[in-house]
């Protein structure tokens, strides 16, 4: 069925060829990676030592000869030139705007950003609202954390498509319930588990969430749930509503991919961030369709630029034209982690970063196991095992613990105090996870 151009954000760019797709990437990196070596130091230096220049790029596929970089290099560098590190590429008079994320450290690892890498950013962020139906008609509650997350900024979008938008953050489930009925909110963006659990909360004080509320749109990301088909008919169906999926990371910038209206995997942003699907073991490409390590290299972002970051998402890809008439490659979603992070309520969580917590306080022996578990009304809770090496009260040993977990990591949990010696210890490598959640959905 051919499509109008007035289903696109951007007709001529979203429905280009394959072959122009590929070109306008070139043409891009090319320019990109000439910046990185001519700002960043820490760019050219490690060009310069693997023998490499930006000149000598003549194609997509010579840029796997560059090295790749991950997040603990991005903690390193930035603790190295405070405050924002010697990846940076520009004066710092140029940054406008910084996002954070927790470190296995405990100090953020910043994400800045120029007026230009924002305002790419923010048209992105419109253009993806657009593909999933976002118009000027309706009302979009944005119901995702603003302080330092990169995810806040996101609702941008949804206004310069024109949508009414309502700020709301992380508002307390029945105050968001409030809203929605209020202004008869007809798009949100939060967690698939908290999209479910907000559903349930309105069942609870007897409203039918399809009958009785206007919501249609529900964006969804930070987890896994909303590319696994069963797990996005459970919360359609609760909420009379589409679910779209959405990804992204703050290291770049909010969301980098998302649904069209056909919901048939993730369209990413080409023309911001070239991507390769990696073999983990060998470090070469896998073919389309086969799981591998999302490896991703920015196009535009002159802040930070990122060659080859190591974003540890496994993933499968197509670049078969979607039904919606978009030809850029998309993403079936994200599979699983290279690492141990857990994700607990949206919010990215490794056990380095609890173990920074407890060995730096000398209240505790050092010794903690996590333990994952599926609760009530399908929310994931996070308890933290942790041994005490005093004899102070465990009641105000817990209380401090969730406190400082709460304002490092992002999340409260469950805090048991044990005596020394009740965790088991290990000669190799500690197992630190116990995760009991069988389904994203049971």
């Amino acid at each position: 069925m051919p499509k109008s151009e007035q289903q696109y954000w951007d007709y001529k760019l979203e429905t280009q060829t394959r072959a122009d797709w590929d070109s306008l990437k070139l043409q891009l990196l090319i320019s990109h990676l000439k910046h990185a070596y001519e700002g960043s130091p820490y760019y050219r230096k490690i060009f310069d030592a693997a023998h490499l220049h930006p000149d000598k790029v003549k194609s997509l596929n010579d840029l796997k000869h560059f090295p790749t970089i991950q997040k603990s290099i991005l903690r390193e560098r930035q603790e190295a030139a405070v405050p924002f590190g010697d990846i940076v590429a520009v004066p710092e008079e140029e940054i406008v705007y910084i996002s954070t994320s927790s470190g296995s450290t405990g100090i953020p690892t910043a994400s800045p950003f120029t007026a230009k890498d924002f305002d790419d950013w923010i048209d992105y962020e419109a253009r993806q609202f657009f593909s999933s139906g976002l118009r000027s008609h309706d009302r979009y509650c944005h119901a995702l954390n603003f302080s330092l997350f990169v995810g806040g900024p996101c609702v941008l979008g949804a206004q310069k498509v024109g949508a009414l938008s309502i700020h709301a953050g992380t508002v307390p489930s029945e105050r968001l319930l409030s809203l929605i009925r209020q202004f008869r909110v007809t798009a949100i963006w939060t967690t698939p588990s908290y999209a479910w659990y907000l559903g349930e909360t309105a069942k609870k004080e007897g409203i039918n969430p399809a009958r009785d509320l206007s919501l249609r749109k529900i964006f969804v990301a930070g987890e896994p749930g909303g590319s696994i088909p069963e797990t996005r008919a459970t919360i359609e169906n609760l909420w009379g509503a589409d679910v779209y999926d959405y990804y992204g990371l703050s290291d770049i910038f909010g969301s980098c991919a998302g649904m069209c209206q056909e919901k048939n995997g993730l369209h990413w942003a080409e023309d911001h961030i070239l991507t390769e699907v990696l073999d983990p073991k060998t470090g070469e490409p896998v073919q389309e369709g086969e799981r591998g390590e999302l490896v991703l290299t920015t196009l535009k972002k002159t802040a930070r630029p990122l060659i080859r970051f190591r974003t540890g998402d496994i993933v499968s890809y197509t670049t078969e034209p979607c039904q919606c008439g978009r030809t850029s490659l998309r993403l079936h979603g994200v599979h699983g982690r290279l690492d141990d992070m857990l994700i607990i309520k949206g919010v990215n969580v490794f056990p380095s970063d609890v173990e920074s917590i407890i060995r730096k306080d000398s209240d505790f022996t050092g010794e903690y196991s996590l333990i994952v578990n599926r609760g009530v009304n399908h929310l994931d809770e996070l308890t933290v095992q942790a041994e005490r090496s005093t004899n102070k009260d465990t009641a105000l040993l817990a209380a401090k613990l969730n406190k400082t977990l709460k304002s490092v990591v992002g999340v409260s949990a469950k805090i048991e105090i044990l005596e020394s010696g009740m965790l088991p210890r290990a000669t190799h490598k500690a197992k630190r996870v116990i995760d009991n959640r069988k389904n994203i959905w049971n």
